[in-house]
């Protein structure tokens, strides 16, 4: 992200996969991408490039947190506040999946569930 997206707009997809080795080679086959690493508390993240552009993520599904879950797509969306919006959702029918956090040289996310069973990724961006 090279200038500061506009509230609501779609902003980063990321794959999450309890097998990033396998997704890696299938989509590096297929698309054409190349993962590079970028480090967090929890392990590695891979940040998923189509040449030079960085184009989405790729999370690994490792953990007690993550045992049952499915490999799936989510989408991420700019937000003015995601504190305050996270709040918003709620009140509007939604629930918060995942509450805030900082994600360090990122920006702040939390994981929403829309009123229809819709799961995506909300952030402020740090820009």
């Amino acid at each position: 992200m090279s200038e500061t997206p506009q509230h609501g707009s779609f902003v980063w997809n990321e794959l999450n996969s309890p097998d990033p080795a396998a997704a890696k080679a299938f989509y590096g086959r297929l698309m054409g991408w190349s993962f590079t690493p970028f480090p967090m508390a929890e392990g590695e993240y891979w940040l998923i490039r189509k040449g030079d552009t960085e184009i989405g993520g790729l999370f690994p599904l490792a953990g007690p947190d993550f045992k049952d879950m499915p490999a799936h797509w989510l989408t991420y969306i700019a937000v003015d506040d995601v504190d305050a919006r996270a709040g918003e959702a709620e009140a509007a029918g939604g629930t918060i999946a995942r509450p805030p956090f900082d994600v360090p040289g990122v920006g702040r996310i939390a994981i929403i569930r829309d009123a229809e069973g819709a799961y995506m990724g909300w952030i402020t961006p740090k820009m």
